[in-house]
């Protein structure tokens, strides 16, 4: 059957019951697909045409379609194809669909105007998925990494994700998702630069950075700075966990170097300085803006805070 090739190409190996009877296959048909091993079950109404181990994207497709009318959700809408954890599947409230092992069903509000209908598998939108992601967290940190990811990831926008936000009155950390958009929107692209704002600069009266994301012709072409003091000629960069190989190491190195040779210095914060130790970097960071020119006092955020310890 050649309609039957074509819709197995288009669906990576995957085709369902449904999609069998629609080309026409009459039951004695299908049967012989299946006892020849030309179809193999791997759920209820679902095969696949081969014998071995399904891939990620195969059962990320026969969960779909086991589901019916329905749609990859949660992280399983955001993330690459790979591993083999639990399949997110979403269906629209009015529906019921019987659980299956490795497949999460959620039963989702006005599914219809929310999906990508024409990927294959389908998927729920970016930002609706993201915000989900954001509510079910477990902790404020994991709820601006589900944002902040799928932002930077350029998959939507802060913009989009406001909309999406607005139509959530009842969502988990409601203000803090919106301030966190409000910096996206403004060119904050990871958990580490909202943290560094959020936990750093305000709460001790630090300057706010001249510039994020701030473009500059470096010996690769155009870089780009997470936050720089331009009239103070320091730069602050944020290296992530996931951020230190030794060739990103390197490059970082250069980097360094460069805006050193231009006058520049260039300050590197990861996690434990922003979430960890955030008064001890503010008091530090405050005694090096000084020094460089700035006028103002960094002040505590609470009794216990480091900076008037590191006050000059």
């Amino acid at each position: 059957m050649s309609d039957l090739d074509d819709l197995l190409a288009r669906q990576s190996g995957v085709v369902s019951r449904a999609q069998l009877i629609a080309l026409g296959a009459s039951r004695a048909e299908r049967d012989t697909l299946v006892r020849r091993r030309l179809l193999v079950p791997v759920l209820p109404g679902v095969y696949v045409d081969h014998t071995g181990v399904p891939t990620r994207v195969q059962r990320s497709i026969a969960a779909v379609l086991y589901a019916g009318r329905a749609a990859l959700h949660l992280e399983s809408a955001l993330d690459h194809p790979g591993g083999t954890g639990v399949i997110h599947v979403a269906i629209d409230a009015t529906r019921r669909v019987a659980a299956q092992p490795g497949i999460r069903i959620h039963r989702v509000a006005g599914l219809e105007g929310k999906v990508r209908w024409n990927l294959v598998p389908p998927r729920v939108l970016p930002e609706v998925a993201a915000l989900e992601r954001a509510h079910r967290a477990a902790t404020d940190l994991d709820a601006i990494a589900a944002v902040a990811a799928v932002v930077g990831s350029r998959a939507t926008t802060a913009e989009r994700l406001g909309r999406v936000l607005g139509s959530r009155p009842r969502i988990r950390r409601r203000t803090l998702l919106a301030d966190l958009l409000d910096d996206l929107a403004a060119g904050t692209h990871s958990v580490l630069e909202h943290g560094f704002l959020t936990t750093v600069v305000r709460p001790h009266a630090l300057p706010e950075p001249s510039a994020r994301q701030a473009p500059r012709v470096g010996a690769k072409g155009i870089e780009y700075r997470d936050a720089e003091y331009a009239e103070l000629g320091v730069v602050v960069e944020m290296d992530s966990r996931w951020h230190d190989t030794e060739r990103a190491a390197d490059r970082d190195a250069d980097r360094d170097l460069d805006d050193l040779a231009g006058g520049q210095v260039t300050v590197r914060l990861r996690y434990r300085q922003v979430f960890g130790t955030p008064c001890h970097t503010a008091a530090r960071l405050g005694l090096l803006l000084r020094r460089r020119g700035w006028n103002g006092s960094s002040t505590a955020c609470s009794p216990s805070c480091a900076v008037p310890a590191w006050t000059i």
